[in-house]
């Protein structure tokens, strides 16, 4: 038996039915060993002896390593799966480090899509391990430890910040620097006006051409000028080709499905590992498109010359495009496709009924993307014409669709086709109505998802497999709210952003994370120097880290205008990750804490079946009311709240012998027993038996 390691569970499933009974396919279930966070300054790195790192098994992972360990001594022959991208070349090195393996012999697969001739011609010609890849992903995971466990410990201590990090500090940044711009923009006034020409049966509605309008008065000038009549001044007619957009990255996929779908970051890249990874349909399973984690543009040739004979089977020569040569900017994740599907046979329509909804919309969105970009282009004709009523020059414009081209398939198109009527030059209209309209300048809009993604890849920070947790981070330390869509950074965001700005100047700037980005695809190249690239940061990194300890001011805890009980201190408001709280501020040497208030219980509340106890009305961290025991943490019975927990029937058997009370059913944590209605101030309990239980 032949053993085959990959990360997900979900892979186990799929690959193994390609590859039969001689293989055995199990997951690693990601990265099996991190940095130490043992020894000095628990940062699991040497720094004196060349930034030498010190890895161990992670706890979690200590049942799943027992396994792997297990099956790879009863195996003939281990073969490693793992991604194909900087991670997964680590979590392979790991794993051949972890289970003795040879580096230079052990087979490692890789292929960008789970289908069974891929997999198969993966198999028929296996790689070994890239260490320029593993020494890439080696250099970012120590600067992030550095950065992460250095910095973060800085602002916990001077500003109560939960962390920072390089790619989430410059994301961040990017938003509060938007932030800014929209609390310093000042609305500027400015006018429209719309003119309604008529002639005979046919009406237009144009608008006044002029750059400005920028006052009231000046309208009403306008529109005194207007004649009773406008003439046609000139027709202009121009054909405009539209060519289809390149087939997904990450980043395109991850925008497109939150302009269309409002899909967050996070789920859009959940849904396309699902779709990666393998989904039942009929009687195979099967991944449905290649890798999707990538910033590359480029189309297999296979899938080139497969979609060119779809195109003209299917809609004719005429649609058949041009193949899409934009480079990426990086030399590591070219290597990878675009998004695309594996099979063209396997259109979203024909099976739609193997996916959910969120999965179906996303494959239509992949799949009419990838053959939408190898199809030919969408022409229009624009038609602009103008009109003059005395000096005043009016406009409109027009436009009819010529050929669809890949618009058939994908039309990303925000415009309404609008077709104007049979107009000749020298024709004369009436003007039939006048509409002035004041509007002022709109701020600059905050950042979606979609847009800081966009920017994140404009100027280069992050890489396609960090985008979303990125988003996430930011999100989980209350560096921004997210409202309405958009991202909104919160006054301890702006407050860390603004502390970096000063002090860490150049490692929140943008640039600077993009040129560390260059910098590790250099090593994967073997043009950089990994220790030449470690040192240099870390000299000037701790310099700044030094000055700001000594010049940063601790900010106080906002006082609560009480005194602690116990040390006579003033009690302060402190935060936590469960919320605010009052407590002591001579802690550590006193840990008074202010005991939360007793929850008013209502006099008709429902009683928990399992101990008696009045059910409480609760919210969970999405905001959904659930019934909880007011008992808890000792009951933890929960009920819905559409269950109507009011209606929770109570099985009475019979009357307390104790207290009078009544005698009710109880499920405890093996079994039912009876129990008094009066617990917790009577505690009478029987074994249950239903014999005992009332007709």
């Amino acid at each position: 038996m032949k053993l085959v390691i990959v990360e997900s569970p979900t892979k186990c499933h799929t690959i193994g039915k390609y590859l039969g009974e001689d293989y055995k396919v199990i997951a690693s279930l990601g990265h099996v060993r991190d940095l130490s966070i043992r020894g000095k300054s628990g940062l699991g790195i040497d720094i004196d002896n060349g930034f030498k790192p010190s890895y161990e098994i992670q706890s979690k992972q200590m049942p799943v390593v027992k396994d792997l360990k297990k099956n790879a001594k009863e195996a003939e022959e281990v073969i490693i799966a793992t991604d194909p991208d900087r991670e997964g070349e680590a979590i392979a090195w790991h794993l051949m480090e972890i289970l003795g393996l040879d580096v230079k012999t052990t087979k490692r697969l890789e292929f960008h899509e789970i289908t069974r001739p891929s997999i198969a011609e993966a198999l028929n010609n296996p790689r070994t391990l890239d260490m320029n890849l593993v020494a890439s992903q080696e250099t970012r995971r120590i600067l992030d430890r550095i950065i992460g466990f250095k910095l973060s410990s800085l602002l916990q201590s001077k500003i109560k910040s939960r962390s920072a990090g390089r790619v989430q500090s410059s994301s961040l940044k990017l938003l509060v620097d938007q932030e800014k711009e929209i609390a310093k923009f000042k609305p500027e006034e400015y006018w429209t006006i719309d003119v309604t020409l008529a002639s005979g049966k046919t009406k237009l509605k144009v608008v006044v051409d002029k750059e400005k309008i920028s006052s009231e008065k000046e309208a009403l000038e306008i529109e005194k000028s207007l004649a009773k009549t406008a003439t046609v001044l000139s027709i202009d007619k121009k054909r405009r080709s539209v060519e289809s957009k390149p087939a997904f990255t990450t980043s395109t996929m991850q925008q497109e499905a939150f302009n269309r779908y409002k899909f967050s970051t996070k789920k859009t890249s959940l849904v396309a590992q699902k779709l990666y990874e393998g989904v039942q349909v009929g009687q195979e399973t099967v991944g449905l498109i290649t890798y999707m984690r990538t910033d590359s543009t480029r189309l297999s040739p296979v899938f080139e010359e497969r979609a060119k004979r779809y195109i003209v089977e299917n809609f004719g020569d005429d649609y058949v495009g041009k193949v899409k040569t934009k480079k990426s900017k990086t030399v590591i994740q070219d290597a990878h496709e675009a998004i695309r599907p594996t099979s063209l046979t396997r259109s979203p329509d024909a099976i739609k009924q193997y996916l959910s909804n969120d999965e179906y919309k996303l494959y239509s969105l992949i799949y009419n993307r990838a053959l939408a970009s190898l199809m030919s282009a969408k022409i229009d004709e624009v038609t602009t014409v103008k009109f003059r009523s005395n000096d005043v020059i009016l406009k409109t414009s027009g436009t009819v669709n010529i050929f669809n081209g890949h618009s058939v398939l994908f039309n990303s198109s925000d415009e309404d086709e609008k077709s104007l009527p049979i107009i000749k030059e020298e024709d004369i209209f009436d003007v039939k109505k006048v509409t002035k309209e004041q509007h002022f300048t709109k701020a600059p809009a905050r950042f979606s998802e979609a847009k800081l993604v966009k920017t994140m890849e404009e100027v280069g920070i992050g890489r396609p497999s960090t985008y979303a947790s990125t988003i996430e981070i930011l999100k989980a330390r209350k560096y921004v709210n997210v409202e309405s869509g958009t991202l909104i950074p919160t006054d301890q965001g702006i407050k860390t952003d603004e502390l970096l700005e000063e002090y860490f100047t150049n490692l929140v700037n943008p640039s600077f994370t993009a040129q560390m980005e260059k910098n590790l695809d250099e090593i994967v190249a073997g043009s950089e120097s990994r220790l030449e690239l470690l040192q240099t940061f870390y000299d000037s990194f701790i310099k700044q880290l030094d000055f700001a300890k000594n010049n940063i001011e601790k900010v106080k805890d906002e006082p609560s205008g009480n005194i602690c009980p116990k040390c006579g201190s003033p009690l302060v408001y402190k935060n936590s990750k469960y919320g605010k709280f009052e407590a002591c501020s001579n802690y550590p040497h006193c840990h008074y804490v202010v005991p939360k208030a007793k929850e008013e219980i209502p006099s008709d509340a429902p009683i928990c079946p399992d101990c008696g106890s009045p059910l409480v009305l609760r919210k969970n961290k999405k905001g959904q009311s659930f019934y909880g025991c007011s008992n808890f943490p000792k009951c933890t019975f929960v009920m819905n709240d559409e269950s109507n927990a009011k209606e929770t029937k109570i099985e009475i058997v019979g009357k307390c012998p104790d207290c009078g009370g009544d005698l009710i059913v109880k499920r405890g944590k093996f079994s039912k027993f009876i129990g008094c209605s009066n617990y917790p101030n009577c505690h009478h309990m029987e074994k249950y038996s239903k014999s005992k239980r009332t007709k």
